[in-house]
């Protein structure tokens, strides 16, 4: 896929131009795994539920993930542009040096 350079400057900016961008990118790497909730993103990352709700908000905000269900069942998935783009977040996350939980960056 041809590069996005919207989506470059935009992960650059969440990723490594913001506090917390090694979260966001612990959590995108999450979703691209599996769709989870927040419960369940809390846990398997170990972060605080809040932590987790304050960066899903940012990434949904930023067009980066997005939501399908209601209250506690809210099942958050990455979005088809970014999803079709993941070699570009996975560049970024390797010259960030961010480490996925399963040793990738």
């Amino acid at each position: 896929m041809p590069d996005d350079p919207e989506l470059r400057r935009l992960l650059w900016y969440l990723l490594g131009g913001t506090r917390g961008g090694e979260n966001r990118a612990r959590i995108i790497h999450e979703l691209l795994k599996r769709p989870s909730n927040l419960n369940q993103l809390s846990i398997k990352l170990k972060l605080d539920y809040r932590a987790i709700q304050h960066h899903i908000e940012v990434l949904k905000k930023n067009n980066l993930v997005t939501s399908q269900g209601e209250h506690y069942g809210l099942t958050y998935f990455l979005n088809p542009w970014l999803e079709a783009h993941i070699d570009l977040f996975e560049e970024i996350c390797n010259k960030l040096n961010f480490k996925s939980e399963d040793g990738v960056a």
